[in-house]
């Protein structure tokens, strides 16, 4: 009889088992059935269609340099689909590939908008190509400068065409720690030449005239103090001399 009772009892558990995993199947079954709906329901349903012809369809944040159209070009073939068939990461690696657009995300906006905001670059000087003039930002990242804007940055020079963008960070970055070292007094300076890491030079206008100066790879802002307190004195002996030395602290050396 116990046999008998072990068998029942082992068989019954059995039997709830499968029919655990018979419910359990039949809800996986169910749920996905139902998220399939949802999905085509979402892919086809006109009100989550992005429209060209409504206003704000595309909310655009951030964008000031950079080129709208080429923006809105990145989305051109969403128009007349659902918002929820839009490939948000691949939009948004698309949207990273225009020059001016250093950070950008994109998110949809119940029930039929994209959102998209955008963070753009900064340069930080001018550098002059064969092809013309360009704008570089902190991280070396070339930009066309946009039509109508101004900008009052010096130029940068020892820059070349050839240069990979890591290269021309680390002259940016030069010349940014000078600028930082000079502080207020960095708004003389019209250019910064990086073509020996170890040995800047800058032109700065002084006394409405540009001046160079071989300011060497440190104490810039102290040195830069120490030839304007004595320019004058300077100008009376060598009123021709355009260049000066001033990597030693305690001299200043003109260069003919």
């Amino acid at each position: 009889m116990a046999r008998e009772s072990k068998k029942t009892s082992r068989s019954g558990f059995q039997w709830r088992l499968w029919l655990g995993l018979a419910i359990l199947a039949g809800v996986c079954v169910s749920t996905g059935m139902a998220a399939l709906r949802v999905r085509r329901f979402a892919a086809n349903s006109a009100q989550f269609t992005l429209s060209r012809y409504q206003k704000g369809a595309l909310q655009i944040d951030g964008l000031r340099y950079a080129s709208r159209a080429r923006v809105l070009h990145v989305f051109s073939g969403d128009f007349g689909h659902s918002i929820f068939s839009v490939p948000l990461d691949e939009r948004r690696r698309r949207l990273l590939a225009i020059d001016w657009i250093e950070e950008a995300s994109v998110s949809r906006i119940w029930p039929d908008r994209l959102a998209i905001r955008i963070r753009e670059r900064r340069p930080v000087a001018f550098v002059y190509f064969r092809d013309g003039l360009l704008l570089i930002d902190a991280g070396g990242v070339l930009l066309d400068p946009p039509p109508q804007a101004q900008f009052n940055f010096p130029m940068l020079s020892g820059v070349r065409e050839d240069d990979d963008e890591g290269v021309r960070e680390e002259h940016v970055r030069a010349m940014l720690r000078l600028e930082d070292d000079m502080g207020y007094q960095a708004k003389d300076i019209s250019e910064v030449n990086t073509d020996d890491l170890d040995n800047l030079r800058i032109v700065a206008k002084v006394d409405n005239r540009a001046i160079e100066l071989i300011m060497g790879d440190g104490n810039f802002g102290r040195r830069y103090q120490n030839f304007l307190g004595h320019y004058q004195e300077i100008k009376k002996q060598s009123p021709d001399v355009k260049t000066f030395d001033l990597r030693l602290d305690d001299r200043i050396t003109a260069k003919d």
